[in-house]
């Protein structure tokens, strides 16, 4: 057994080398790049626009009402929002953001926010397609994702129809695989670590504790799920925030500092021994990259999974979204972590090296104690708490919808059962290898959805073009809402 397990790390080892290497992350980037250009810009081009529909449009009673129908089987935009975001915000914006440092520097920071500025337009292209793409179920349900616009988009290209419908099969196989690792055990192993070391709770109290809350939650389906986390993701964001802020606050005086290091260290300007070192940027760059991505998932194809569901009828709409749930996810949730962690002494800033003994989640609870003291780290272990249980209903959603899309709906509950026990499992287990397997499975998932993005480019780009004529230019043009001509009539009539 240890030798099988032995060559199934070998094996993994090297299949993630290529997964999450260097070439991977330009391809992820480079799309975002391409995506960005294809649109315009429109993340800073049409910015106001972006945010007045998206965060500042929750605050007007029609922005919320105007699509939502009582009796309907759909969820809101915010709702969608904040499933998306339950899933992204997580471990990765505590311990991820921990790791780049550790690893990259200060400078990784940077590369991060340049990873999110580009991945906007790739999660707002996923999500123009998810919506583009999607169909009804027999629960009357939207269902769309990568698996829907594989298959029904590059799959409707001359010769393609093969190549598109195994992609969508293979995507479906890698998500539901990537949703009991990373988005079930190792998000649960991680919160029953932090209880245990910071209350002495037994993890195995832990694992059933949240078996059953979490049974209660995914049992009741996309609408349960998108109450809960509705109520709980702004609820975990803000209380988290405010304590990185008070960090900061209280170490106000090296914000400048953090600012320059941050500078220096991306371009190698950093001086170590009274030279420079040019290895330093390469670490930055890689260690930022792919923190962010794993960050804010932008290009793995998961959250518009959850995008799909929402009840807007025009796919650029949730397209905008998709760049605020990047933008909170990294560009807030993130860079505060990483200022509060920079600002609070652990790092030397003038050769971005560590000083404390602590990694992970550890570094950034001892930032926090040298604000809050022992409470920093109860702090940060309710912190993982939320954020994990709050990823782990997420990814529920979307392994739940790419079972659905291999052996329908029926089936369902069988997947269910299997989520909540493993659950249990996450808890008690040790899970280096499982942990390794799911980040695998998690950016293989990345391969054929970016297939999908790169070749459906052109439509993505027509779709954006055609709401900035009819909405912001307010020119008269036949709307392009869905690929399904009775879908496309049917919201032509309600528009």
């Amino acid at each position: 057994m240890e030798k099988f397990l032995s060559t199934v790390e070998n094996v993994n080892n090297a299949v993630n080398g290529f997964v999450w290497g260097l070439p991977m992350l330009v391809l992820l980037v480079g799309t975002g790049i391409l995506m960005t250009c294809l649109t315009k810009f429109f993340q800073i081009s049409h910015f106001k626009h972006w945010v007045s529909n998206t965060i500042g449009g929750i605050f007007k009673d029609s922005h919320v009402t105007a699509h939502t129908k009582k009796n309907d089987t759909q969820i809101s935009q915010f709702q969608s929002l904040c499933t998306a975001l339950a899933a992204t915000i997580g471990t990765g914006n505590i311990a991820g953001v921990a790791a780049a440092i550790a690893s990259g520097g200060p400078g990784a920071i940077f590369w991060m926010w340049i990873v999110a500025f580009f991945g906007m337009m790739t999660n707002f292209s996923e999500n123009v397609l998810g919506i583009y793409y999607r169909r009804r179920n027999e629960r009357n349900e939207w269902c769309g994702g990568a698996m829907y616009y594989l298959r029904d988009g590059l799959g409707s290209k001359p010769g393609c129809k093969v190549a598109g419908s195994v992609l969508a099969v293979l995507f479906s196989i890698f998500c539901i695989l990537a949703s009991f690792g990373i988005g079930n055990m190792g998000q649960i192993n991680s919160i029953a670590v932090n209880m245990n070391t910071a209350f002495g709770i037994p993890s195995i109290v832990t694992g059933i504790l949240l078996m059953i809350i979490a049974s209660l939650v995914i049992v009741g389906g996309l609408k349960r799920i998108a109450s809960v986390t509705e109520k709980l993701v702004p609820f975990m964001a803000i209380i988290y925030m405010v304590g990185a802020i008070i960090v900061c606050i209280m170490h106000i005086d090296q914000l400048g500092a953090v600012f320059t290091s941050i500078i220096k260290s991306a371009f190698g300007l950093r001086a170590v021994g009274g030279g420079i070192v040019g290895s330093g940027v390469a670490m930055a760059v890689q260690w930022g990259m792919k923190r962010g991505v794993f960050s804010n998932e932008a290009g793995l194809g998961s959250s518009v999974i959850v995008h799909s569901s929402s009840n807007v009828r025009e796919p650029v709409v949730q397209g905008m979204w998709g760049i605020f749930e990047v933008f909170a996810d990294t560009i807030i949730v993130c860079s505060i972590t990483a200022f509060a962690v920079l600002s609070s002494g652990l790092v030397d800033l003038e050769t971005g090296v560590v000083t404390s003994s602590q990694v992970s989640t550890a570094l950034v609870a001892e930032a926090f104690s040298t604000v809050f003291g022992k409470f920093g780290y109860a702090f940060i272990a309710i912190a993982i708490l939320l954020f994990a249980f709050s990823t782990t209903l997420g990814w529920s959603q979307y392994g739940s919808k790419a079972f659905e899309y291999l052996f329908g709906r029926k089936n369902i509950k069988f997947y269910h059962i299997i989520f909540v026990v493993f659950i249990v499992f996450g808890a008690t287990m040790d899970l280096t290898l499982a942990w390794d397997l799911s980040d695998t499975f998690n950016g293989m998932m990345a391969i054929p959805n970016l297939i999908g993005v790169l070749s459906l480019s052109g439509t993505v780009m027509q779709i954006t073009h055609n709401y900035v004529q009819r909405v912001i230019l307010h020119q008269n043009v036949k709307p392009m809402l869905s690929a399904i001509d009775d879908i496309q009539a049917l919201h032509e009539k309600e528009l």
